[in-house]
């Protein structure tokens, strides 16, 4: 009896496993799931946890032991997903950005979009003129500790909270300036609004940075928005393409196309070079699943897209979820009296770090947190001596952020729009998300020692893993794209052969099935007495009779004598 209810009960452990999710506040959401849970069932659990019901602008973001970043589908197991063994970890981020975050409905899902964005402005994927980081720096100093109090908020106080990956001692003070004269009065809630507001005119507003190369070999970033597909290289946003202006989006290997139609029928191809087959999927995969979001009218006309020309070849995949205009339709039908919103106290965040106010609580009911609570004073001493406290690059340009807004912009097709006086590389300027303490000493050493500090750690850290070596990373979405020359050609080799090897078997494959096929349908046209109507017409052509009487009739008689010719040898022996 009790052997059987051991391996009832071991059975029961190898059917469930634990996972843990990173929610946008920092704090972590843990729960057990069946091994067959797809990833509708977990994140169904995490919005009911959030009391969010706008939900379709989020996902769950994870991160393989590859380094490469995934989103969880979830029409599938998210067991069959995951290449690393149980526990998992993964994080809550906004995957679709709304085109206009104060048309959202609800608060608590406006709240969400500003911490993803507050992030966003941290790592360096939100850029901005100087005039514009002043003001969202102060919606945030208001939004977290509200109104300036010299009792509570010493000289200097700005300069404790780390809102951009660097910034210099005018942007500080200028910060405080709007803090203490322009927002006094504001609520947390109106305080995140206008930062929404504000965020929402930029350029970069929505941009995750895929890293590429154009055919010259030249650094490129690649990214899907809510307005549609962004390419910025250097200091410069080199294309922009509106999403009805995009036809299709292929990728094979490491090359990722993207067909549009601009102006008066002009016809464009741009192609773009990943630094990894898998890191090209995931391009193409964004990008299919951003253009039927914002494009489509109904969820209705999603359709499968294949990867490439021939059906027989390449990837497949479809978008599963609704589209923007029918979430809007449904977020207006939501009749419900608005959630309490716990906003995040005055804890040090392990990613974008600031000090807090009062007794404030975490934006979600209280999960496993792993950051410490500390007092105001400690807090600020703390945050003074930490690695946050100092820029992470120093600023040899002290007004460039961004020289304009979305609203200044010119259109893509006549010409390049300039979006920084610097190079657009969040690989420079990013920290982890989120990163512990030795891992933020580590960021900032190799910053002194004139290493970029890199996403990977940020990967690394979504995925629960250790960091390995300190080599050189391609940008913010992974590993590097100048590895050796000699292992890189022969790799690029054998994945050549690989694929023509594939391609010839797959070929083959189709062909014989054909084959086959044709063969059953004319054995059901000469041999069956099925009467279909068009067997029958098929049947009635001097073309189909010419063939069955001169070609298929000898035939059926030739291999009816050797079948019987067979069997009598057999008979004799």
């Amino acid at each position: 009896m009790l052997s059987r209810f051991m391996s009832g009960s071991i059975r029961n452990l190898e059917r469930e496993y634990n996972c843990t999710v990173r929610l946008l506040d920092d704090t972590e959401y843990t729960c057990t799931i069946q091994r067959d849970a797809k990833g509708q069932y977990l994140f169904d659990l995490i919005c009911h946890h959030l009391n969010l019901l706008e939900k379709d602008y989020f996902g769950i973001r994870y991160v393989d032991p590859d380094k490469q970043r995934h989103w969880l589908e979830f029409t599938k197991s998210i067991a069959k997903q995951m290449k690393s063994q149980p526990p998992f970890t993964m994080c809550l981020r906004v995957k679709f950005y709304p085109p206009d975050p104060a048309a959202l409905k609800e608060e608590i899902t406006r709240y969400l979009v500003f911490l993803q964005i507050k992030r966003d402005l941290y790592h360096g994927r939100l850029l901005c003129k100087t005039s514009d980081a002043a003001m969202l720096a102060a919606y945030i100093l208001q939004a977290e500790i509200g109104d300036y109090d010299p009792g509570k908020h010493p000289e200097g106080y700005s300069s404790k909270f780390q809102f951009f990956p660097k910034h210099s001692e005018k942007l500080e003070r200028r910060i405080a300036d709007i803090h203490k004269t322009e927002l006094i009065g504001q609520t947390p809630e109106t305080s995140e609004l206008n930062f929404l507001q504000k965020a929402q005119m930029l350029e970069t507003y929505g941009v995750d940075p895929h890293p590429c190369k154009d055919v010259s070999g030249n650094p490129a970033f690649l990214a899907f928005t809510p307005f549609g597909f962004v390419v910025l290289q250097g200091n410069k946003r080199v294309h922009f393409l509106k999403w009805n202006e995009v036809t299709k989006l292929k990728f094979e290997g490491k090359t990722f196309h993207i067909y549009a139609n601009q102006k008066e029928d002009k016809k464009i191809i741009l192609t773009y070079f990943a630094p990894t087959p898998e890191a090209c999927k995931h391009l193409w995969k964004c990008g299919v699943e951003n253009q039927a979001f914002y494009k489509l009218e109904k969820s209705s006309q999603v359709r499968t897209v294949s990867s490439s020309n021939l059906f027989f070849k390449g990837s497949r995949f479809r978008y599963s979820g609704r589209v923007a205009k029918e979430v809007m339709e449904q977020s207006a039908k939501i009749k419900r009296e608005p959630p309490e919103i716990h906003r995040a106290g005055l804890v040090p965040s392990r990613s974008c770090p600031s000090i807090t106010h009062g007794p404030r609580l975490s934006s979600v009911p209280r999960t496993r947190r792993r950051a410490v609570h500390i007092s105001i004073m400690e807090g600020l001493e703390s945050l003074r001596d930490s690695a946050h406290s100092t820029p992470v690059r120093s600023v040899s340009h002290g007004e460039s952020f961004m020289p304009r807004s979305r609203s200044q912009a010119t259109d893509a097709s006549e010409g390049s729009a300039v979006i920084s006086d610097e190079a657009y590389s969040p690989s420079d300027s990013v920290l982890p998300t989120p990163v512990a303490e030795h891992s933020m000493e580590l960021a900032v050493s190799r910053q002194i020692n004139g290493a970029p500090c890199s996403i990977e750690e940020e990967k690394e850290s979504e995925a629960g893993t250790p960091t390995h070596g300190e080599g050189g990373d391609f940008g913010a979405d992974g590993r590097s794209a100048q590895e050796g020359a000699g292992g890189d050609s022969a790799l690029s080799e054998v994945e050549q052969v690989n694929k023509f090897v594939l391609s010839v078997l797959r070929l083959l494959l189709v062909t014989i099935g054909l084959l086959f096929v044709l063969l059953l349908l004319l054995i059901i046209l000469t041999e069956s007495d099925l009467d279909i109507a068009f067997l029958r017409d098929i049947r009635q052509t001097p073309e189909f009779e010419q063939f069955h009487y001169e070609y298929f009739c000898p035939l059926r008689r030739w291999f009816a004598c050797k079948l019987r010719w067979v069997g009598e040898l057999l008979i004799n022996k």
